[in-house]
């Protein structure tokens, strides 16, 4: 049992680790491609503001949760 404990604590850490790499990247993405377009948006038109702040929430929930959940399967199945 302590060696399956070790294999998925070692998965958990690999993949909290490249997931970190992943917001890292995400959030310089945005503020380079999207930050400038943002300011003004938020400038001069908040609710839209509002909504493409949400929206940009939620995508990047669930393009990392699959993401996530992909390297998760990949690591569980390289180590069994």
């Amino acid at each position: 049992m302590k060696k399956q404990a070790a294999k998925s604590l070692r998965a958990f850490a690999i993949e909290l680790a490249i997931y970190s790499v992943l917001v890292t990247v995400y959030f310089f993405l945005v503020l380079h491609l999207l930050g400038e377009w943002l300011y003004h948006l938020e400038a001069q038109h908040r609710y839209m503001y509002a909504l493409v702040a949400l929206l940009l929430i939620a995508g990047q929930a669930v393009a990392l949760d699959a993401v996530t959940t992909l390297l998760f399967r990949l690591l569980r199945g390289r180590w069994r």
